[in-house]
């Protein structure tokens, strides 16, 4: 497949084309009927079915920021919501994408969070956050479980993604201060040969083993580019549910 080229990508001068889906050699039926019972049991399997009660930090994280060019402080924890609802027996995710005047990560697609605040828990800071950028109902939400943290590249953020299930499609409204576009997209769709490509990119000096070429995983769909922090959380959230190994790419 070739590279996505619409969007604000920013890559490095030297990076290439990488391999196919982790899902790609799976029967088409597998592909299907990802409901939101499915993934309650997928997490499960895995252990990963409890809410944290506060971030679970990646090994290596502390030393890895420290010494990385975004030098951040070890209190920079941050919460996502990983917010699914099912329609026609699938699970759809609800995503955004970021206002452009913001600072950092401005036009990307993202999930509703953001820093976890003195006093909370990774899921009340992603709920609130989820209130403010989307109007989302906190009561409509059920927590399913988390998947492990990933670490930004440009912050050097700790972000603990938390599962929710919805009891139906939510009255979503984006807030213009921070969010250009709120959308949903089916897990299935995410699946779709079409929808899926990697790229390798070199990044020596900034992430660890960054000189071999780091996998960097973008979706097409819904007219959105998705890629980043949030396109490794949806690979990690994919390959959980299709019971696939723990994927390969940049934690920190």
């Amino acid at each position: 497949m070739t590279s996505p080229s619409h969007g604000t990508v920013p890559r490095p001068e030297q990076w290439w084309s990488g391999e196919a889906a982790p899902w790609a050699a799976l029967e088409p039926q597998r592909l299907e009927g990802i409901s939101l019972d499915r993934v309650a049991a997928a997490l499960a399997r895995r252990g990963l079915e409890g809410v944290p009660a506060e971030p679970l930090e990646v090994d290596g994280w502390r030393a890895a920021v420290a010494d990385g060019p975004a030098a951040a402080p070890s209190s920079r924890h941050s919460a996502v919501l990983i917010a699914l609802f099912e329609e026609a027996g699938e699970s759809r995710v609800i995503l955004t994408r970021r206002a452009e005047h913001l600072r950092t990560h401005s036009s990307q697609v993202s999930f509703p969070g953001g820093r976890i605040d003195p006093g909370e828990t990774p899921l009340d800071a992603a709920l609130r956050e989820a209130h403010e950028e989307v109007a989302l109902d906190p009561a409509l939400a059920r927590p399913l479980g988390h998947l492990p943290s990933v670490v930004t590249m440009v912050s050097g953020s700790l972000i603990q993604p938390i599962v929710v299930a919805l009891e139906r499609r939510p009255d979503l409204m984006a807030n213009p201060g921070e969010v250009a576009r709120v959308f949903d997209v089916a897990l299935a769709d995410l699946v779709a040969f079409e929808a899926f490509s990697e790229e390798l990119w070199v990044l020596e000096g900034i992430v660890p083993g960054g000189a071999e070429g780091v996998p960097m995983w973008f979706f097409d769909v819904a007219d959105e580019l998705i890629w980043g922090a949030t396109g490794r959380l949806l690979v990690d959230l994919l390959s959980t549910v299709l019971d696939l190994e723990p994927t390969r790419g940049f934690r920190v």
